[in-house]
């Protein structure tokens, strides 16, 4: 029987949590050690022996190739995010759902979102979790979020991609919260798509001077996407727009690489 590779990301992940087998190497867990694990969550705090925990680690990598196992334990560690144990557990809980989590935590994950202690740790799952309900998640928060917590909410949706997000991203352009507004500007040169692009080149000159270098910079991102998805023409358009005066001399040169590369030339 064939060996099967688990995700660089995820290895590395599961060796910061102190687990140092592959997930194929690793042995079912004890059952009573897991047990364990999670009485231990319920009061645990930072700076507390974390060496009970280490059976909860075993489990999420002993979970590979066993759906129903990941299920269930999915469904144990999202019970955690709905009870009243400490932030330090449910940063635990979090950093393991980011290895397991599916659909079916991503509600008790969302109403992280809103919770300015724990938002962070929602996100931070929510981001790694491949299923569309999570991004659909981090979209639906944006109109119940505010300040810092918007901003998050907004980075998030920017690591997801999301081009479904293009609308409501560019309609926070113009916000007043210059924090929100760079964020925004930020995710939608990571969306790259010619929308988002559009978008930022019709602020370009409409934002705060401190936000105009931000938005160029955005458009690079963009272009440099739309040239990776062989869209050549809407890149040119891009970097030709960029490589003009009152552009910042680091702007221009960018844009006359990105020339040079969209026409074959180095």
């Amino acid at each position: 029987m064939s060996r099967k590779t688990f995700p660089i990301a995820v290895l590395l992940a599961l060796l910061m949590l102190g687990v140092h087998r592959t997930p194929a190497d690793a042995a079912a867990p004890d059952a009573a050690a897991v047990d364990k694990a999670f009485e231990t969550l319920k009061t645990y705090d930072w700076g507390q022996d974390r060496s009970t925990l280490q059976a909860l680690d075993g489990a999420v990598a002993a979970t590979h190739d066993d759906a129903e196992a990941r299920k269930n334990l999915e469904t144990r560690l999202t019970a955690v995010l709905k009870s009243e144990a400490p932030r330090a557990a449910k940063d635990v809980v979090c950093r393991h759902l980011s290895l397991i989590g599916a659909a079916d935590a991503v509600p008790a994950l969302a109403e992280l979102l809103t919770d300015k202690d724990l938002s962070q740790l929602g996100r931070y799952a929510l981001e790694r979790i491949p299923d569309p309900a999570a991004t659909a998640a981090l979209r639906e928060a944006l109109a119940k979020t505010d300040g810092l917590l918007k901003v998050g909410v907004i980075n998030s949706l920017g690591v997801r991609r999301d081009a479904d997000s293009t609308a409501a991203l560019t309609a926070l352009l113009d916000s007043s919260d210059q924090q929100i507004a760079a964020a925004a500007i930020a995710a939608l040169g990571s969306i790259g798509s010619a929308q988002a692009a559009t978008a930022l080149g019709d602020v370009q000159n409409k934002v705060s001077e401190q936000l105009q270098t931000a938005v160029a910079d955005a458009r690079l991102c963009c272009a440099e996407r739309l040239l990776a998805a062989d869209k050549k023409l809407e890149a040119l358009a891009i970097y030709k727009a960029l490589n003009a005066e009152g552009q910042p001399k680091h702007i221009r040169l960018a844009a006359v690489r990105g020339l040079l590369a969209a026409t074959g030339q180095k």
